[in-house]
């Protein structure tokens, strides 16, 4: 599951972009590029972030799978003999609180894996930093994530794979796996290459600017045109009710959408959202409302 209507939000999580530049700026001191992950390392970690919400759990969400994504890293890092302490911190630093949108996690995790390097070849390194990148990416990435890819992506492909699902073709599910699909995978694997290669670069570079605030609202108001674009185009609304009498009768419908076009299925999807997302009631009980009630409306003539 991409995004649900129970995740935390974005902006419960903390996003001191002063204090983070701040504490950058601490660990900026003479270190040398000393590379001990290789390729096969990162393999594994992309492998392992595809199970990121395999374990998810109240307390502290997405922890175990990240935990499980991080893993290869801190098996090379650290020796399980002259390293103990630092593995153990190490260990029990992934296993805090985490919730992120699993396609971008990659570049949480390129980034805590570049940290967790200099912090095993640097004697220097302060490694509480390195909880403190994680919390503070946390939110931008959930923002921008769920609705770049939750909110956007996933809206499009849905809406290209419904037209050929409603003409009784199968081409409408695999399209709408590889629409998703293959984009997020790209972003996932990308994703980790360039939080490790640059590191916390990255970081400083948005703490400076609103980038990520510009990156959400831009992905907000394409995941919006889409999902108005599938209300008009795939929500029936028919109200089988008439306005004046023999050849000047007219539907009523008609007169809604002489106010604005597909006035009737803005009203419908506007309660659904109301319901959902106001009133906090459940998927299943709107969904099984609305089977009971297109099936009275069938049964009375009206047509939904």
């Amino acid at each position: 599951m991409i995004m649900s209507f129970n995740k935390v939000e974005a902006n419960s999580k903390p996003n001191d972009s002063t204090s983070l530049e701040t504490t950058l700026a601490q660990q900026e001191t003479s270190f040398q590029n000393k590379k001990k992950l290789d390729k096969k390392t990162l393999r594994k970690i992309f492998w392992h972030s595809c199970m990121l919400d395999s374990s998810w759990n109240y307390e502290r969400q997405q922890n175990m799978g990240y935990s499980f994504a991080i893993t290869p890293a801190i098996d090379v890092l650290y020796d399980p003999v002259r390293d103990v302490e630092k593995r153990k911190r190490a260990c029990t630093r992934s296993l805090d609180f985490m919730a992120v949108t699993p396609q971008l996690s990659t570049l949480l995790l390129g980034v805590n894996a570049a940290m967790e390097e200099q912090n095993a070849t640097h004697s220097d390194f302060d490694d509480s930093v390195i909880a403190k990148i994680k919390t503070s990416l946390m939110g931008p990435l959930a923002g921008i994530g769920d609705s770049l890819i939750a909110g956007t992506l996933r809206i499009i492909g849905t809406g290209v794979a419904i037209g050929f699902a409603q003409n009784g073709s199968l081409l409408g599910a695999l399209l709408l796996l590889l629409i998703f699909n293959i984009p997020a995978f790209i972003i996932r694997y990308y994703s980790l290459k360039f939080g490790y290669n640059y590191g916390s670069e990255i970081i400083k570079s948005a703490a400076k600017s609103n980038i990520m605030e510009l990156i959400t609202f831009a992905a907000s108001v394409v995941g919006l045109m889409a999902i108005g674009a599938m209300v008009a185009s795939f929500v029936s609304f028919n109200i089988p009710l008439s306005v004046g009498q023999g050849e000047f009768a007219k539907p009523i419908t008609d007169y809604f959408n002489m106010i604005m076009p597909g006035l009737p299925q803005l009203l419908l999807f506007s309660f659904m959202y109301w319901l959902l997302g106001r009133r906090g009631v459940k998927t299943v009980w709107v969904l099984l409302g609305t089977i009971v009630l297109c099936i009275l409306c069938c049964v009375i003539g009206i047509m939904l």
